[in-house]
């Protein structure tokens, strides 16, 4: 029995030369609760959920404070753990640097222990909800901890030069974490910002920013010159529905929603829409706020339901470009001026005939290319980022569990 019980306390991995296996303490063995009150020279902190203490007065909360009242208030260092009042929901918050907090918070020191191998732990979901959770008590915003039932919680605990190796192992994933997660925020910005400025607005004919050797003036030419509607029906018997996300653009029910929703008995007149069709979805929400358009670059053909308006585009204008201005708010105006929001308050209602009188902005065609492969290079960036981020945490999630016991 015993050497069963130390095989479920050995992680299934670890850095070389570590063989022991872990042991189970109570936390108010590893930490002990410190109280020292005010000292002149300290700064005033806030906690930041996940996001460790910074000074009240570089805070973003704006928050007013008089330095008299900060007499009762109580001395943290870097490393040490606070218990505030949210903890319950998201595991203990770490000090970044050294200050004074409220008294209504209970502060924690490690006797000999890793701070960041910690951290991890106390705001882990196993930590949040299965070792805390029995030490909560009150309902919704009166949930409080009781702190010497906490003190009484069983947590992991190896030497302390393993938990330094940890530590510092997911101290670096974070880092690289924050620094695609800036990179991706980078981008984004960057991509809202041109294209709003690479696509005149206000009735200009002139983007603010465009390319070098372009001066002439864009045109404006109606959606109904450069683009059809699709009113081929489902003859064919074509099985696969495709749906219009605001998000995540032409996709197929399936991958949507995990199931096919669509009524067999009607699919003989759903839309046929061939690759690099334009879907127009009327369904509206905070994203697309006169329904999304997108287009089918999945590849092959699908059906949509009737609902959606379904159109192919003519070789007067670049598609890529065209996918692109669908992402601006420059067709907006039209439609809200055109259409409404109709019966239903989630569906945009607007005739087809009204529809492909929508104003589009053009430049010459060459210029259009530019800007299509300037966008199409910039998304490419975005998912890049996007998709290392995504690795980055699935490792981190996976290190988390083999890592710990």
């Amino acid at each position: 029995m015993a050497e069963q019980h130390e095989k479920t306390l050995v992680p299934q991995i670890r850095f070389a030369g570590f063989t022991d296996p872990w042991e189970q303490r109570k936390l108010g063995e590893l930490f002990e609760e410190h109280s020292e009150k005010d000292r002149d020279d300290l700064p005033a902190l806030t906690i930041i959920q996940g996001g460790g203490t910074v000074h009240r007065d570089e805070s973003n909360r704006n928050l007013q404070f008089d330095r008299s009242s900060l007499s009762n208030y109580k001395v943290v260092d870097t490393g040490d753990f606070i218990v505030h009042l949210r903890s319950f929901e998201g595991g203990l918050e770490k000090a970044t640097c050294y200050g004074l907090v409220s008294p209504a918070y209970h502060i924690f020191r490690g006797k000999n222990v890793d701070s960041d191998f910690y951290y991890l732990y106390f705001r882990s979901k196993r930590f949040i909800d299965v070792d805390l959770k029995p030490h909560v008590y009150g309902i919704r915003d009166g949930r409080s901890i009781d702190i010497e039932g906490m003190k009484t919680i069983f947590i992991p605990w190896t030497n302390l030069a393993e938990q330094r190796q940890i530590g510092a192992f997911f101290d670096h994933l974070d880092s690289l974490i924050t620094l695609h997660q800036r990179k991706y925020d980078t981008l984004c910005v960057l991509k809202k910002s041109m294209l709003d400025k690479m696509f005149p607005k206000g009735g200009s004919l002139y983007p603010e920013i465009r390319f070098a050797g372009f001066t002439d003036p864009w045109e404006q030419r109606k959606l109904g010159e450069v683009a059809s509607k699709r009113i081929e029906k489902n003859t064919n018997g074509i099985k696969e529905t495709f749906t219009n996300s605001a998000e995540h653009g032409i996709v197929s029910q399936l991958d949507y929603f995990d199931h096919d929703i669509t009524n067999d008995a009607n699919i003989g007149n759903y839309s046929v829409v061939y690759p690099d069709d334009f879907v127009y979805n009327p369904r509206i929400s905070a994203i697309a706020p006169c329904g999304p358009i997108n287009r089918n670059k999945l590849g092959r053909n699908g059906v949509m339901s009737p609902l959606y308006t379904v159109f192919s585009v003519d070789d007067m204008i670049n598609k890529l470009y065209l996918e692109h201005y669908f992402t601006t708010n420059r067709w907006h105006q039209f439609m809200f001026l055109e259409g409404n929001s109709g019966a239903r308050s989630d569906r945009f209602s607007i005739s087809d005939s009204t529809f492909f009188e929508m104003p589009i902005q053009c430049p010459v065609l060459e210029e259009q290319e530019l800007i299509a492969l300037f966008f199409d290079r910039l998304d490419t960036l975005i998912t890049l980022h996007q998709r290392k981020l995504e690795l980055l945490r699935n490792i981190k999630k996976s290190m988390l569990d083999k890592m710990f016991v």
